[in-house]
């Protein structure tokens, strides 16, 4: 069964479950990209970064533990 997507009511943010995600992963930068109703992450690499797009909350974390091999953005 595939990842369902999180779909927020007008007028509500994803800052809180975003913030949450930062306090749990040290250097991770997170937000919901209202505009491509998806969750995102910067993620540190090393001396580099990775941008990692997810469906909902808990397949960001999964993709922020996998940042390395996440295949998402194309």
């Amino acid at each position: 069964m595939g990842a369902v997507p999180v779909v927020l009511p007008d007028g509500m943010s994803g800052r809180p479950v975003a913030a949450q995600i930062e306090r749990e992963f040290s250097g991770v930068w997170a937000w919901y990209g209202e505009a491509t109703g998806t969750w995102w992450a910067m993620v540190r690499l090393g001396d580099d970064a990775r941008l990692v797009e997810a469906l909902n909350p808990d397949e960001l974390r999964n993709a922020i533990v996998h940042a390395r091999g996440w295949p998402w953005p194309r």
